[in-house]
């Protein structure tokens, strides 16, 4: 099923962040009094992203290459959580922000621009944002990366982390091997969710014992390559099986071929295809393949539609340039829908499996209330 290309996000004034009110609320009917005040909670590094898009092929030593595009957002953990808050979930990061510039424009695209809780994150005098060049092309990406660790807060001992995060329905860690996040642990028992991922493992042990806190999860979502040297199998599918000893909810992300998820409680498999899009950049795709799989896990939804809606937000996400810029939000999966059961060459069976947003999705387009991220800093506000 090929996907048309995603509708451009669009930018209004901005409001405070109180005046935040999302188009969908996936949750809505799930919501009781006395839930916590977070739908998810974040934790991790923010990084001034700055994107080059349009390169005819990768930088050659020695040479000048210039770039048909470019935009600059806020990157690294902030990714994930635009990607959640776009999608209706109320979210809350903790962070350490630089009083540079570049701290205090991530912080404003965050806070204001997205409807983000920053009230566990803190701004670090005297430290500088780390940044992130980022050059897309080809479908590829190469990127580098400058920072220092954030100096140590006496009520964070974690960087930026509170050691007793706010009440939260679930949280997005990212796994470290060979080390343990104590707030990991507390959010869990305190019966927070807790939803992982995890980078590669440079050590090249892939042992899961050295994951200590997948024992609190509740899924994991590794990509192939991962999984299978995590459980020393040849095949994706088998892999995730094998992580279902460790964990209840085990999802594969397979690349071109899409993704499989076993649920070891329910015995639910399933097994969704990619979606064929034109790659503009690849940047975030992961972080809003989890944001869709935790919205539609939160929202109560069968193990494959879950992964089917992960699935088209992060093929929606890559024909953007940037993480968080590229995110999408129910507008733009709207705009899509509607579009997509237009085109005659749609396959009825495919859009059948996408069927379940129907009753989800805004009927019509209208402006979203806040201010995106924006492509570019050092705008002057016009008078």
């Amino acid at each position: 099923m090929a996907v048309p290309p995603a509708v451009p996000l669009k930018t209004a004034a901005a409001p405070g962040a109180a005046d935040h009110e999302p188009v969908v609320d996936p949750l809505k009917s799930a919501r009781r009094a006395g839930d916590p005040p977070c739908d998810v909670y974040l934790t991790g590094t923010v990084f001034l992203d700055i994107i080059f898009t349009g390169l005819d092929s990768a930088p050659v030593r020695g040479t000048e290459s210039w770039a048909r595009g470019m935009g600059s957002s806020p990157g690294g953990v902030a990714n994930m959580a635009t990607a959640l808050a776009r999608l209706g979930l109320r979210t809350s990061l903790a962070a350490a922000f630089g009083d540079d510039h570049y701290g205090e424009y991530c912080w404003d695209a965050l806070e204001q621009g997205e409807g983000i809780d920053l009230s566990s994150s803190r701004t670090v005098p005297g430290w500088h944002s780390p940044v992130t060049v980022s050059m897309a092309y080809e479908g590829e990406r190469t990127m580098v990366s400058h920072g220092h660790e954030p100096p140590p807060d006496v009520d964070s001992p974690e960087g930026g982390a509170p050691a007793c995060p706010p009440r939260a329905r679930a949280a997005v860690a990212s796994l470290v091997p060979g080390s343990s996040a104590p707030w990991i642990e507390s959010a869990a028992r305190r019966g927070t969710t807790i939803f992982a991922d995890v980078g590669w493992d440079e050590s090249g042990l892939w042992d899961l014992a050295r994951l200590p806190d997948l024992r609190h999860c509740e899924a994991f979502l590794p990509n192939a390559q991962e999984a299978m040297r995590y459980t020393g199998t040849r095949c994706p599918r088998a892999a995730a099986h094998a992580l279902t000893e460790h964990v209840p909810v085990a999802v594969v992300t397979l690349g071109p071929e899409g993704a499989y998820a076993v649920d070891r409680r329910t015995g639910e498999t399933a097994d969704v295809p990619a979606i064929e899009v034109e790659a503009l950049d690849p940047t975030g795709a992961g972080d809003v393949f989890v944001a869709g799989f935790v919205t539609g896990t939160l929202a109560g939804w069968p193990l494959a539609d879950r992964l089917a809606f992960a699935g088209l937000t992060a093929a929606l996400s890559v024909q953007e340039f940037g993480g968080s810029l590229s995110a999408p939000g129910w507008e733009e999966i709207g705009a899509w829908w509607r579009r997509v059961r237009q085109l005659d060459r749609q396959d009825p069976a495919a859009l059948e499996r996408y069927g379940f947003l129907q009753a989800l999705l805004p009927e019509a387009a209208r402006p979203w209330p806040l201010r995106r991220a924006v492509p570019t800093i050092g705008f002057r506000r016009s008078a």
